[in-house]
């Protein structure tokens, strides 16, 4: 998509700010370089800011070695030589201005937004403005998807989806046959599966045996002992996107027995783990129904709560999830309060997990799920019908 000058200032009025600076040094700032439409693996070596209006023309600030860094964008242009004429070009911006957003987190709480150094935000704040946190700017600019990429984002669903049921038949076949199979092998088949329906992982999938599914980063057939037996437990954890520019991921998380009949300590834990994942979506399609907003923390605490009333609060070691767009890990607001202040709004057009889990030592259970608020507001769930409970995979498959 283009640069949208006008759509930027409108919301830099919306939100009340005076004036954005996208500051950038070697590649310091990558979510400035997207929000200003870099080609990818373009790199300049000499710092340079676009300074933003809620109103008029925009400010280029550019060395006179890289007079042409911001060519492609609209606005007038300041050339500096001297770290002084940088500081003027910055200073001259600053006038007249209350409230000025950069990429900056208060008190370092958020560091998927915080890319500015802070002794360039005292530099700026030296010249009487406030700096404000860019974050809900930047989810407005990098993560708001358009139609063709939610229609991505439910493609790739359909195919994550249907990846679970590959995986399951792989495991029942091996275990009819009375040999079992590797992790590795039922990874390898997922990403087949993906890459006969022109999708992409860029990472491989976790496929987790019994302990393994304890540790939530997991990296598939590096454990003790791999080989998926009758009466093991499975997790398996897998992304996937098209092949193709834009394309949006989705993310699913989804845990099986090898067995027809699944015993009762699996069965115990989900249901406090599901149970934890659904108060989370009610809570995000309350705050939406009700036209409120709502924080990616909120919706951290309500989960967790959950999990944490159950007895097993300290079993829940990470954030509650993320959100998701053309990276895994996209650039909006995330459904976190645990491991960084997630202080930015659910928006609609975006899109993010929902991931609880109880890692214990001899299992762990995650059931994970995608949200996206479209531009109606209304939450979808996506990737198929949640799970409700631990499948028996020798009975189903």
């Amino acid at each position: 998509m283009s640069f949208d000058l006008l759509r930027i200032q409108q919301e830099l009025q919306s939100q009340g700010i005076d004036g954005w600076l996208l500051y950038d040094f070697r590649g310091s700032n990558p979510l400035a370089r997207r929000i200003l439409k870099f080609a990818e693996g373009s790199l300049s070596s000499r710092r340079y800011v676009y300074g933003i209006p809620a109103s008029g023309d925009p400010l280029k600030l550019v060395h006179r070695i890289e007079t042409d860094a911001l060519d492609h964008l609209p606005g007038s242009k300041t050339i500096y030589l001297h770290w002084q004429e940088f500081e003027d070009g910055l200073k001259s911006f600053c006038k007249g201005k209350k409230r000025v957003a950069m990429e900056f987190a208060p008190m370092g709480g958020n560091p998927y937004v915080s890319r500015v150094d802070a002794g360039t935000v005292d530099l700026v704040r030296s010249f009487g403005v406030d700096v404000v946190s860019s974050g809900n700017l930047i989810q407005v600019f990098e993560a708001v998807l358009d139609e063709e990429q939610f229609q991505s984002h439910l493609f790739a669903s359909e195919v994550t989806h249907s990846a679970f049921d590959v995986a399951w038949k792989r495991i029942a076949q091996s275990i009819r046959s009375g040999t079992g199979i590797e992790e590795q092998a039922v990874a390898d088949a997922i990403e087949q599966h993906f890459e006969a329906n022109g999708c992409e992982a860029t990472h491989a999938p976790i496929v987790a045996r019994n302990a393994h599914s304890g540790l939530p980063h997991y990296e598939t057939g590096s454990g003790n002992d791999t080989l998926i037996r009758e009466g093991d437990f499975v997790l398996i954890d897998l992304w996937a996107r098209q092949k193709r520019p834009r394309s949006v991921f989705s993310d699913q998380t989804r845990v099986g027995f090898v067995g027809t009949e699944v015993p009762e300590k699996y069965n115990a834990i989900f249901r406090i783990v599901a149970a934890a994942r659904d108060a989370g979506i009610q809570k995000v399609q309350e705050a939406f129904d009700a036209g409120q907003k709502i924080l990616g923390g909120v919706v951290d605490d309500v989960v967790r709560k959950v999990i944490t009333d159950a007895g097993y609060g300290a079993y829940f070691t990470h954030r509650t999830g993320h959100n998701i767009g053309v990276d895994l890990h996209g650039n909006g607001a995330h459904i976190d309060n645990l491991e960084t202040r997630e202080d930015r709004f659910l928006i609609a057009g975006t899109c993010f997990s929902i991931e609880p889990g109880i890692y214990l030592e001899e299992f762990g259970i995650r059931s994970e799920i995608d949200v996206f608020i479209d531009s109606n507001k209304t939450v979808h769930i996506t990737g198929g019908l949640l799970q409700e409970e631990v499948i028996p995979i020798m009975k189903q498959y």
